[in-house]
């Protein structure tokens, strides 16, 4: 069978990381003078980085980030409280293993979001399922699903995912019921999965967002029992890129 069927025969079988690469292993097979069993590791190889590949781009699609940013292209040039070696830390994903929730916090454009979404990459990259949500849109999902009897549908939609993504908690104050949906939310998901949370407030001062001061220690706790955290410094990185 020559070159030629073998690579038609590759895309007829669906193995499209064996059939994108198989000239060019080939060639390397000849070049160094791999033996059978050489080559065929390295194509399939190929084909099971190719086939990660396809299903890390599903779940970056499904995770609805609102920009691209990567934890390889964090600016350590600007001091923001966030060095190199935590940066390699964090890139193992240590927090997730331990089923601990990421706290980031910092000023408006201090970088709360990009680096929330960086990490929701590298999720995406070890096959996790993620979701980013901004908490205001959150609350207003959770309410038009409550009103329209679609609540408990929409809740195992969103609560089946490993990591979910809320960005800038504390913008405002939030009402009785809203502090009652997140509580329960948060009770469903405590220790099975893990949040990423992004705010301008520090966690003591979450306390004044909400009316009700028992719910509101109730859901700080799960929020932040147990949590890794992170404090931004050195103002708005976007001012000074500005």
């Amino acid at each position: 069978m020559t070159q030629i069927e073998l690579k038609k025969l590759t895309h007829e079988l669906r193995l499209f990381g064996i059939h994108e690469s198989f000239e060019r292993r080939c060639a390397e097979a000849a070049h160094e003078g791999l033996t059978g069993a050489e080559l065929l590791i390295r194509i399939f190889e190929d084909e099971r980085q190719h086939r990660k590949n396809t299903v890390t781009k599903a779940l970056e699609t499904k995770a609805k980030f609102r920009r691209n940013a990567l934890l390889e292209q964090w600016d350590t040039t600007q001091d923001r409280g966030l060095t190199k070696t935590k940066i390699r830390e964090l890139a193992t994903l240590g927090f997730w293993q331990a089923k601990k929730n990421l706290i980031i916090m910092g000023q408006t454009g201090s970088g709360k979001t990009q680096l929330s979404i960086a990490l929701g990459r590298v999720a995406c990259q070890m096959q996790l399922s993620v979701l980013f949500m901004p908490v205001n849109q959150f609350f207003e999902e959770a309410l038009a699903n409550r009103a329209s009897g679609k609540m408990i549908q929409w809740k195992k939609k969103i609560e089946k995912h490993d990591v979910i993504i809320l960005d800038d908690f504390g913008l405002r104050s939030y009402s009785h019921e809203e502090a009652v949906l997140l509580t329960d939310f948060l009770e469903e998901r405590y220790q099975k999965s893990v949040h990423i949370i992004s705010s301008q407030c520090d966690i003591e001062g979450w306390k004044t967002l909400f009316e009700d001061p028992i719910i509101a220690d109730a859901l700080i706790d799960r929020l932040k029992n147990p949590s890794e955290k992170i404090k931004l410094t050195g103002g708005s990185y976007r001012e000074k890129l500005g």
